[in-house]
């Protein structure tokens, strides 16, 4: 796996920290907003939104929670005009980043990612500076839990995937974005359990980094994933586990 799939299987194993600094419902809330607002009300005709409430409901997110968020999209509810705006820049070592965000404060917004990329080094660029190097992919993540890696691989291939990547401790399956929904729902029906299924922007090249450059980068993205306004942030390093190993000890 790269280095950013690497780091997203983490972050979903410390995903009670997250809950405890009062942010995880509040970022929840921005998707259903976001993907209400782009594909419709109803999560059975936008697959942007089902993703966006399943997350939520896996989070133990209340269902008032999430109807309030969709009638805040289709204008039913209260609230603040929230954006989707996508920053683009490098970090230590010339790594690309990408910083997706749901902001109804734009100046303060990016003037907040600025500082966390000075701040670790880097900088932050023009729209195209590193876009040009990601592509949007359905990715969806799979715990094998005993599953033998190349049936399951055999299943995901069979039902559309484009390619599936393979490490210790989790499987990666990479589809098309219109097709992340039915092979997810393949898997599922082969008794494959998947921990985890969303489109996402995928490094078309890497670097690989060594610890200390991978460390700089890891807390770059730890720090930009702070902010209240980000969503998601995706990066083209790669890196042993032992990188991850040391930083998360």
């Amino acid at each position: 796996m790269s280095g950013h799939s690497k780091w997203s299987t983490i972050k979903r194993q410390k995903g009670a920290a997250d809950a405890q600094r009062g942010q995880l419902f509040t970022k929840l809330s921005k998707e259903i907003i976001l993907a209400a607002k782009a594909g419709g009300p109803d999560p059975a005709a936008n697959l942007r939104l089902r993703l966006a409430v399943t997350k939520a409901r896996e989070a133990n997110m209340p269902a008032d929670n999430i109807k309030r968020a969709i009638e805040r999209a289709t204008g039913a509810g209260a609230g603040e005009d929230i954006q989707e705006i996508v920053y683009e820049g490098f970090g230590p070592s010339g790594t690309a980043v990408i910083v997706e965000v749901a902001t109804s404060n734009r100046n303060r917004t990016v003037a907040e990612v600025r500082n966390v990329f000075s701040r670790a080094g880097g900088n932050l660029g023009e729209s195209g500076s590193v876009s040009w190097n990601f592509e949007n992919r359905g990715v969806i993540s799979i715990t094998p839990d005993g599953k033998d890696a190349d049936e399951v691989a055999l299943y995901a291939i069979d039902a559309g995937a484009e390619d599936v990547q393979v490490s210790s401790d989790s499987i990666e399956v990479y589809t098309q974005p219109a097709d992340l929904e039915a092979i997810r729902k393949a898997l599922e029906d082969n008794g494959v359990a998947v921990s985890n299924a969303e489109t996402a922007y995928v490094a078309k090249t890497t670097v690989q980094l060594d610890q200390k450059e991978a460390i700089q980068a890891l807390r770059l993205v730890e720090k930009l994933e702070s902010l209240d306004d980000v969503q998601k942030v995706y990066f083209n390093a790669e890196f042993g586990d032992d990188v991850l190993a040391a930083y998360t000890s």
